[in-house]
C-alpha cells in the first residue's frame, strides 16, 4: 500500500492536461504529408514514447529516407498550432486540485514527460504550473525512451528521495512499464479519453483523482 511518500511524480500528457488528441492529430497530418497508411494498433504502440523515438521507428518499419529531426520538428509545429488555437484545451478533471494539494502537504513534486521541453514549458506556462514543480524531466532529452526506466530514474534523483518514498502517475502501459522497472509505486489513471491502454501492470488504478487524495 502506499506509505511514506515523500515525492509524487506525475506523467503530463493524459494526466495533467487533455492534449493526447492534438498530439494524434499533429502526427497524422505529419504521416498524411509522408502518404503512410499507420494502423491505429501501430500508432497505440508508440503511446507514451518521445516523439524522437516514434519517428525512428517509423522510419525503420515503412523504410524511409527521411530525417527523424526533421520529422519531430514537422509534428511539432503541427501540434503547435492546434495547441494555439484550440480555446477547449483543458488540464484533467481533478488534477489542479491534486496538485495544489501534495503541494500544500509538502510533497517534491516532478514532471517527468515523453513530450519535448519546449511543449512541456508551454503547457506550464498556459496553466501556471511552474511554482508547484521542483523538477521536469523530457523524455526528448534521454537517450531512451518510455518504456525504459531511464526518465523516472532521472526524475527520483532531482526529487532528491530514494524510490521508495515516490510515487508515479501515469496513464500509458509504457509510462507504467518504465515506472516498474525503475522500482517505483505506479498509481495508473484510467482517463475516459484513452482506450486503448490496460493499465494491467499499475499497482493501484483510478478513475479520479479524488480516489488518490483519500489515500494520501
Amino acid at each position: 500500500m502506499i506509505q511514506n511518500i515523500k515525492c509524487v511524480i506525475f506523467d503530463m500528457d493524459g494526466v495533467i492536461i487533455d492534449s493526447e488528441t492534438l498530439h494524434k492529430k499533429a502526427y497524422y497530418e505529419t504521416f498524411k504529408s509522408l502518404n503512410l497508411d499507420v494502423s491505429e494498433e501501430l500508432y497505440t504502440s508508440f503511446t507514451g514514447s518521445s516523439t524522437i523515438n516514434t519517428f525512428q521507428q517509423i522510419v525503420t518499419y515503412f523504410n524511409l529516407d527521411e530525417n527523424p529531426e526533421e520529422l519531430v520538428l514537422h509534428k511539432r509545429k503541427h501540434f503547435v498550432g492546434f495547441f494555439e488555437n484550440d480555446p477547449n484545451l483543458s488540464l484533467i478533471k481533478g488534477v489542479e486540485d491534486l496538485i495544489q494539494y501534495f503541494f500544500n502537504k509538502g510533497y517534491t513534486l516532478i514532471l517527468a514527460s515523453s513530450s519535448a521541453m519546449v511543449n512541456i514549458n508551454r503547457v506550464f506556462d498556459r496553466f501556471d504550473l511552474h511554482k508547484f514543480f521542483k523538477a521536469k524531466v523530457s523524455g526528448a532529452d534521454l537517450k531512451a525512451s518510455k518504456p525504459h526506466p531511464e526518465i523516472f530514474e532521472k526524475a527520483a534523483t532531482l526529487s532528491g528521495h530514494d524510490r521508495e518514498n515516490c510515487i508515479v502517475i501515469e496513464d500509458s502501459d509504457n509510462g507504467i512499464k518504465a515506472a516498474n522497472d525503475a522500482g517505483i509505486f505506479v498509481v495508473g489513471y484510467n482517463n475516459p479519453a484513452v482506450t486503448n491502454q490496460t493499465l494491467q501492470n499499475a499497482d493501484l488504478v483510478i478513475t479520479d483523482y479524488d480516489e488518490l487524495m483519500k489515500l494520501l
